[in-house]
Parts: structure tokens; C-alpha cells; sequence
């Protein structure tokens, strides 16, 4: 069996999202949002005023509108990656 090293997530600098891409970064945190939303129902949480992992119940299981502003932030920093990741890559992003 092959020994086990210590785990050293890889990831891309940080760099500024251009202006033209903050919708994208809206919507795509809002996806995030939602995505994690579904897999929490899936495996059977509700809503619920206070975090409760017994009664799985979750207090961010509303839309993505109604979160608390530091819970939107959270999302939009997976979003933000996302797309510096993308950037980094040499790809473009490019609205039809």
C-alpha cells in the first residue's frame, strides 16, 4: 500500500475578476448555492431556523435571495475561483 502524504491542495492565485464577468459571478454563485441546496434536500434536510444536524435541519435552505449576505459571500468565493481557474487556463468567456 502506497503511504498516505499529507494533503497540499492546489489552487490558482486569487486574480480580479473583470468587470464584464461580475453577472456571471452572480449567477454562478447562485448555482453553487443551489447545488448544495439539492444534495442537503436529497440526503433529507429541511429548512430550519437553526442548524440542526439531528433533525437535519439547515437555516440556508432558502433561495439564494433571501441568504444573509455573508452566506452569499461564501458562494461567491467558489464562484470567483471557478472562474480565475477558467481565466488562468487561457480560457475565454464569452457571452452569446
Amino acid at each position: 500500500m502506497k503511504k498516505q502524504e499529507k494533503y497540499q491542495p492546489k489552487i490558482e492565485p486569487d486574480s480580479p475578476i473583470p468587470d464584464n464577468l461580475i453577472p456571471l459571478l452572480e449567477a454562478l454563485a447562485e448555482n453553487v448555492h443551489d447545488t448544495w441546496a439539492v444534495g442537503r434536500m436529497a440526503d433529507g434536510w429541511t429548512y430550519g431556523p437553526e442548524r440542526n444536524d439531528s433533525k437535519k435541519q439547515h437555516p440556508c435552505l432558502v433561495p439564494y435571495n433571501d441568504l444573509p449576505e455573508e452566506e452569499k459571500e461564501y458562494d461567491r468565493q467558489t464562484a470567483k475561483s471557478t472562474i480565475a481557474f477558467i481565466l488562468s487556463k487561457k480560457y475565454e468567456i464569452i457571452k452569446k
